[in-house]
């Protein structure tokens, strides 16, 4: 995702008295999931861990549909069955079975476990841009609906990359035995709200929600980052109660992403941790269950966009993921 408009936008940097190391136990679940990479020194973050890096390169980023270009080839998955695709929409495109899921879940270890997945953005954002410009409420304040997210230099985009890597996701979790439901799964014309994204995941009284990125930082900015809700209790936002859990759900996520990858931890944001805090995101402000994002990589820099292009590397991407989750369901 980008650091452009809602959910997106990096906070001011501000000097906080409340920035700490991690407690040892904490440093021990993410070292002890990274082999090979040196010390994990997690950074409590309360005012957003961005250091204004990328701020100038994402304000690039487009605001119209980036060239065509064909879609990089993936390996298939089970659930990659056409699912989702048959235009069926609401009153304004707005609500159709914005927590479909794929299917009965299978028995296993998370028969009962209930998943929702957010692919980051929809690729018919670029056709609806007043729709996604009209400003929500996110407790601390307003911020738009949503935005067109970015998209590698060749044109691949940050909508059709989460769609991709979420479904990957979905079959893995499923054969778990998990229950999957998606913010969207490609049967939307747009959207949905972040404001909605976050009621989708409470309405599900999901046991976890995991919302798929990319970031468009610039070029030379490569890594992976999972962000985290900090405490925000304002307006209709109270993140208190979900703060702990979400931390632990992200952290074992960054440790799984990172061995099955082999993707470093961010080298712009989050202290080389691989882990930002931040209060100023509509769907962790307004979500009442534990929940991340996490930025696969940097669709701007030419290393990471030929990683994130790849079949092979993305299933990777989803294995870390969906294995991180499951570590989190399972204690």
């Amino acid at each position: 995702m980008s650091y452009v408009g809602p959910d997106f936008e990096p906070p001011q940097p501000r000097r906080s008295p409340l920035r700490r190391p991690l407690t040892v136990a904490v440093a021990a679940v993410v070292v002890g999931s990274v082999a090979g990479w040196g010390v994990w020194q997690a950074v409590g973050d309360p005012g957003g861990g961005d250091d204004g890096s990328n701020r100038a390169a994402a304000r690039n980023q487009p605001r119209t549909a980036p060239p065509a270009s064909p879609t990089p080839s993936a390996e298939p998955t089970a659930s990659e069955n056409g699912e989702g695709k048959d235009g069926k929409k609401g009153d304004d495109g707005q609500k159709a079975s914005p927590t479909a899921s794929s299917g009965a879940a299978a028995d296993g270890p998370l028969k009962g476990k209930v998943v929702v997945i957010d692919p980051g953005h929809n690729s018919g954002n670029f056709r609806h841009t007043a729709e996604i410009n009209r400003k929500v409420n996110i407790g601390t304040g307003m911020k738009e609906c949503d935005t067109t997210g970015t998209s590698t230099n060749d044109g691949y985009t940050e909508a059709e990359f989460t769609l991709d890597v979420s479904r990957r996701v979905r079959a893995l979790l499923e054969q778990q035995g998990a229950t999957v439901k998606f913010t969207q799964d490609g049967n939307r014309e747009w959207g949905p709200c972040i404001d909605e994204r976050a009621r989708i995941g409470n309405a599900a009284e999901a046991d976890a929600v995991v919302s798929i990125h990319a970031d468009g930082s610039a070029a030379g900015n490569r890594g992976f980052h999972v962000i985290l809700p900090g405490a925000v209790h304002e307006g209709a936002a109270d993140t208190r109660p979900i703060v702990g859990p979400s931390r632990d759900l992200g952290e074992r996520i960054a440790g799984k992403f990172v061995r099955e990858t082999g993707s470093a931890p961010s080298n712009y944001v989050g202290g080389g941790t691989g882990l930002v805090t931040r209060q100023d995101l509509g769907g962790l402000n307004l979500s009442t269950v534990p929940k991340v994002f996490i930025e696969c990589g940097n669709m701007r820099d030419s290393k990471d966009a030929a990683l994130l292009t790849t079949g092979t590397w993305r299933q990777k991407a989803a294995q870390g993921i969906s294995e991180g989750i499951v570590s989190f369901l399972r204690g």
